[in-house]
């Protein structure tokens, strides 16, 4: 064992679970580049005024849980705690809102890191597949958008999720809201914590996003958000709703849910699974008209969802779904002598490069230990050779299922292999 450990509220990805995670990735990719999401990859840190001003310096990930630090040459960077700062901010960078397609829709994948306390479902470093659509308002924006995530979950086998809706409104009716929530907030004659009553000043949406239950007791009688919306905004709202049905995408309507993040205007939406205790969300997003604005770009109405891949796991675990995830090796070689290495060596490489998946007895071990290594790699065929079997100009072909054994010319051997594994069945 090592000295050293990961970090605490991290975690490593070994084989063999680290496949299932690769398979929720590309579960969850799939769709989106079916539907014109280009991907885009992002440094690991920005400048921490990106997530200042985008994700709002009220919010939990800015005050309390982004690693923010100071390079040697006096610039303030920090590790990125959310994905669409960073790729709003590479898509201005790169002018893509220029090229005269709009939206620009893109897809990431990438780790992530929050200073929180550590526990099942919430890790200081976590992985997340986003997708941002940039520089469009259109309704059927967002309902695409929350489309593909609910069919990425289904195409994993998941149905014990559900999904959550609601309308934040817009710049023009949001203020009047936010008044109506600050009276409410500030009347409560309770013991509100400092921070808190900081945030009733700043941005009072984020008190309903208080998950401690002695603060949502207080809120029972809060003005509603959609009991305020402009006519603009119910209309664009119902056309989402509408949208959805269409697609037979079932969802909930949750008038409290704001979700962390400042910038969300109109649409926000969060995947929710009852499986994962208190850590029920896997996904969530929305519209964020403001965005670019708020980072110094041009007006760019914006809307994307990020979603977990731990939590994703998690999920199917709570399930019970098995991913149906192929060997990684279909033929193992196991040489018997130096010539039979050589051969097989070479074998190997032809077979790999026909694309075969296929490894090799390494170190010189003997029989009865290579064909265990054989074996755990879940191979379904091994070719073996000795010295008689060179001689003959054969190798040994054994089926790892059924345990039938034959010799096969060296020259036909990529040939027969190919053959049976694209059998029905294989």
């Amino acid at each position: 064992m090592s000295t050293f450990q990961a970090p605490k509220g991290t975690y490593d990805l070994t084989p063999p679970r680290s496949a299932k995670f690769l398979a929720v990735r590309e579960a969850i990719s799939a769709p989106l580049r079916n539907s014109g999401y280009g991907y885009i990859e992002t440094p690991g840190f920005e400048d921490v005024n990106l997530f200042a001003r985008g994700v709002g310096e009220s919010t939990d990930i800015v005050s309390k849980e982004m690693y923010a630090f100071e390079t040697k040459g006096g610039d303030k960077l920090a590790l990125r705690p959310e994905g669409t700062a960073s790729v709003l901010r590479a898509a201005l960078e790169a002018n893509l809102h220029k090229a005269g397609n709009l939206p620009v829709k893109l897809w990431y994948s990438g780790s992530y890191y929050r200073y929180e306390r550590p526990q099942a479902g919430r890790y200081r470093h976590f992985s997340q597949v986003g997708a941002e659509a940039i520089g469009t308002e259109d309704p059927a924006l967002d309902a695409e958008l929350i489309i593909l995530a609910d069919q990425a979950y289904r195409s994993l086998g998941l149905t014990r999720f559900r999904i959550l809706l609601n309308s934040l409104g817009d710049k023009e009716c949001r203020p009047v809201y936010r008044e109506a929530l600050q009276g409410f907030l500030r009347d409560l004659d309770l013991d509100l914590d400092e921070e808190t009553r900081r945030r009733i000043e700043i941005n009072p949406l984020r008190v309903l996003d208080d998950k401690r239950t002695d603060v949502r007791k207080q809120l029972v009688g809060a003005p509603m958000l959609r009991d305020y919306l402009c006519d603009a905004c119910k209309a664009y709202h119902e056309e989402v709703r509408v949208l959805l049905t269409a697609a037979g995408v079932v969802y909930e309507d949750d008038e409290k849910l704001v979700r962390g993040l400042d910038y969300y205007t109109r649409t926000t939406f969060e995947f929710v699974h009852d499986g994962l205790g208190s850590q029920s969300a896997v996904g969530g997003g929305g519209r964020y008209d403001g965005l670019s604005e708020m980072i110094g770009g041009p007006a760019l109405p914006s809307v994307g969802w990020a979603l977990g891949v731990d939590r994703t796991v998690l999920a199917l675990e709570a399930e019970g779904v098995e991913l149906p995830i192929p060997a990684a090796t279909s033929v193992y070689a196991v040489p018997l002598g130096e010539e039979a290495r050589r051969v097989l060596f070479g074998l190997v490489t032809q077979l790999r490069r026909e694309g075969v998946a296929t490894d090799f007895a390494f170190g010189g071990r003997g029989l009865k230990g290579a064909m265990k290594s054989a074996n755990r790699s879940g191979a379904r065929f091994t070719l073996v050779a000795g010295e008689r079997d060179l001689a003959e100009g054969n190798v040994q072909l054994k089926d790892m299922e059924s345990g039938e054994q034959e010799a096969v010319a060296l020259a036909d051997v990529s040939e027969v292999i190919r053959g049976r594994l694209s059998a029905p069945g294989a």
